[in-house]
């Protein structure tokens, strides 16, 4: 009987004595290998780094906005915003201070309700966000900014323009954006400029705002501060959120026959006032918003057509002469989305944010805020200098005024930003 041995040489060899050998030598081989790639490391020029180091853990953001109820539409069009910001930072290499590491976004929806924004900063906590991005809706802010201050949570808000949000003592709120109380003056200071110009064509004024934190707010400040620049504010008309039917608020208008209506709402109340006014026939001289929900959005101008042509807003949009701001616009619309101001603020924001995390070098939630607060970030495409966060109220921001002419929304003041010549007064019809 043949044991089928194995042979070297001629000689008969023990199994057991060739598999000793055989691992000496692979232990050989091993020290030797290890001996070679731990040059390499140190030089370099390993094939395959990634093979043995690992990579950093994913820093968990929190996205905090409106996705159902009656903002949704804003509350999601602030969600992509957010995401072609994510898509932008972790393309070019994440968060470079702490060894590359990603974003990860978890998405939470306030269902456009302060209460639930509140809940949801809860689930959030626990989750382990280092910060959070949103959540558009001023009412919604002044909730979950709260709720969030409780745990150290730096909150870094896409919109949410009401002054009460940052006037709290919180030091976990930055505003990017102009607060109400700013845009206003800024407001009804270029549209008294644009009215002297023309010779002063204009004198009365009706406002009209939904019922909420900004619109409330936004609409009493323009009451309070038009009178000193001889207007006269015939009525302040105040509406749900939302509203299905502007039939008798455009017979209050069309009875107190104002030169100019000026609105501060959501986007489909904004959009269904102004078919209403065009079906009463219903013309003021100028329809001017501050902070208006459809005044500068690219689909109202489109499909409003003689109903949106003059409009003049005031509010968030990027300076029209740095070429970024136009190749995201560009991006945008070739994934079918709408180019809005919500959009918009929602990319800087999160761009804001990982500026934080970058001189942070943590994603520590004390550690974020210090940064912050100490942000001098000016890589944006914003009408705007460098941050400067006081009270968490960025002090260089400021809105910009569009006109819709032509069926497009073109930017007309201030001349710095200017790429149009802004009509005044409009006439509508």
């Amino acid at each position: 009987m043949s044991l089928n041995r194995p042979k070297t040489g001629g000689r008969t060899t023990h199994p057991g004595l060739l598999a000793s050998v055989q691992s000496s030598q692979s232990t050989g081989n091993a020290r030797r290998r290890f001996i070679q790639q731990a040059g390499a490391l140190a030089t370099g020029t390993l094939a395959a780094p990634g093979l043995l180091l690992a990579q950093p853990a994913p820093i968990k953001v929190g996205v905090l906005l409106p996705l159902t109820g009656a903002v949704a539409f804003p509350g999601q069009q602030s969600r992509e915003g957010v995401q072609l910001a994510f898509e932008d930072i972790n393309g070019r290499g994440g968060i470079r201070s702490m060894g590359g590491a990603k974003l990860e976004a978890l998405v939470a929806d306030a269902q456009s309700q302060p209460q639930v924004g509140a809940a949801e900063v809860e689930k959030l906590h626990e989750a382990g966000v280092c910060a959070i991005v949103g959540p558009y809706a001023s009412a919604i802010a002044l909730a979950s900014t709260q709720a969030a201050a409780r745990y150290g949570i730096p909150c870094l808000l896409d919109e949410g323009v009401a002054d009460q949000i940052t006037s709290r003592g919180l030091t976990n709120v930055f505003r990017f954006g102009p607060s109400y109380e700013m845009a206003v003056k800024i407001g009804i200071n270029n549209f008294h400029i644009l009215n002297t110009l023309a010779g002063k064509p204009v004198r009365t004024v009706v406002i009209v705002h939904e019922e909420s934190l900004f619109g409330t707010g936004t609409a009493n400040t323009i009451a309070r501060d038009l009178p000193a620049l001889g207007y006269e504010v015939l009525e302040v008309i105040k509406h749900a959120n939302p509203t299905r039917d502007f039939s008798n608020i455009a017979l209050r208008i069309k009875a107190r026959n104002p030169d100019v209506v000026m609105q501060a709402n959501y986007l489909n109340e904004f959009a269904l006032l102004l078919r209403t006014l065009q079906q009463q026939g219903v013309k003021p001289k100028v329809m001017y918003s501050i902070f208006g929900g459809g005044g500068s959005n690219p689909k109202v101008a489109r499909e409003l057509g003689a109903a949106a042509e003059g409009i003049l807003d005031c509010n968030h949009w990027y300076n029209p002469k740095d070429k970024r701001g136009a190749a995201l616009r560009m991006r945008a619309e070739k994934k079918g989305l709408t180019f809005t101001h919500e959009l918009l603020m929602g990319y800087n924001a999160t761009m804001l944010l990982a500026d934080g995390l970058e001189r942070a070098k943590s994603a520590r939630r004390e550690a974020i805020v210090d940064a912050l607060s100490a942000s001098t970030w000016s890589d944006h495409f914003m009408p705007y200098g460098a941050t400067r966060f006081v009270n968490g109220q960025n002090q260089g921001a400021q809105p910009i005024v569009t006109q819709i002419l032509k069926g497009e929304v073109r930017v007309v003041l201030p001349n710095t930003f200017a790429e149009a010549e802004p009509v005044f007064p409009t006439s509508r019809g």
